[in-house]
């Protein structure tokens, strides 16, 4: 081994170059938290709702908001962006969703009885064991929705889009039944939407 050049001799030592190599990456990283601006970033504070605004006006300065298991009975959600929202186990029975675009959002295991729906976009939204029932749903885009478990019952959906929707075979046979118009959006039939 003295033949060898130092070089290639610490080359041909892994567990010596492995070493320095950890060194170095800690190095840097602490040097690049030293002087970045995140060094002295706080921790994320939960929406303070002090000062009288509650999290619907919260939500017009947020990116996202998070509804997962609260309660939004009789909300105004009207014409708001919310997709992607996550209203996983919320109640909102009554709220008001017409014409919100809630593209992928989530109501899994939320109660939205009686809610107003009418004209949103709902598509590829996850709606499973969800309660549905008594909801507008008149002119609504539920194209690629997953609702099995759900309950759509006297639920009224003219005009409503459900093309590739995952629905029980119970729901679309009930469906089936008071299915009409067409939807202003994308032109399909209720009734054709949902193979009826």
């Amino acid at each position: 081994m003295n033949d060898v050049h130092p070089s290639i001799a610490m080359a041909s030592s892994p567990v010596r170059l492995t070493t320095i190599q950890r060194l170095l990456a800690a190095s840097v990283i602490a040097l690049i938290m030293a002087i970045s601006p995140w060094s002295s970033a706080q921790p994320a504070a939960a929406l303070d709702t002090s000062d009288g605004f509650g999290l619907q006006d919260k939500a017009l300065f947020q990116e996202r908001v998070d509804y997962t298991l609260t309660n939004q009975t009789d909300a105004d959600f009207r014409d708001q962006a919310l997709s992607n929202t996550s209203f996983a186990g919320a109640v909102g029975r009554g709220a008001n969703f017409s014409g919100a675009d809630l593209h992928g959002a989530i109501f899994t295991q939320g109660a939205f009885a009686d809610a107003d729906f009418n004209g949103a976009d709902l598509s590829d939204a996850l709606m499973d064991r969800a309660d549905f029932s008594g909801t507008d749903l008149r002119n609504a885009l539920l194209n690629g929705v997953i609702a099995s478990g759900s309950s759509f019952a006297g639920a009224q959906i003219e005009g409503a889009d459900f093309s590739d929707a995952l629905l029980d075979r119970d729901d679309v046979v009930r469906l089936c039944r008071d299915a009409e118009g067409v939807n202003p959006t994308t032109g399909m039939g209720t009734r054709e939407s949902l193979g009826c």
